[in-house]
């Protein structure tokens, strides 16, 4: 399941929890072809010392692909920048609370409604954060 920074560590971890109301993260990974860095502004949701993002392309999309091949990332939320390690979400409960933390942020869902498809259907990815960078 999930690793990175332990939540009763101090300002680290409790830095993303009080930055989750920001609208965007800048996801920052390393190209897979070029070995350059490739930044992103995408959609998140904070759970822990972890970030969570969907994919609508799925692992087509290029941030994906070079994160599956890269994993060390860096992540930034308004003036704060974050390493961490991406993976793709495979637990089950962690990939439900993933799609509902994302879709309550952006999409208003709340308890009782259904998921949009784009919800359902997105590829979830984490970011375990490691630390802020320096």
């Amino acid at each position: 399941m999930k690793k990175g920074l332990d939540p009763s560590a101090g300002s680290v971890a409790a830095l993303p929890s009080r930055l989750k109301r920001e609208e965007y993260c800048y996801l920052t990974t390393t190209g897979r072809v070029s070995g350059r860095p490739h930044e992103i502004e995408i959609w998140f949701g904070c759970q822990g010392a972890s970030l969570y993002m969907l994919s609508g392309a799925g692992a087509r999309s290029d941030w994906v692909k070079n994160l599956l091949r890269h994993s060390p990332v860096t992540v930034r939320i308004a003036k704060h920048t974050f390493t961490g390690t991406a993976r793709v979400v495979s637990d089950e409960k962690e990939d439900m609370m993933a799609r509902y933390l994302v879709a309550g942020k952006y999409q208003e869902w709340e308890e009782g409604k259904t998921l949009s498809e784009w919800a359902r259907t997105a590829l979830p990815v984490a970011i375990d954060l490691t630390g802020e960078a320096a």
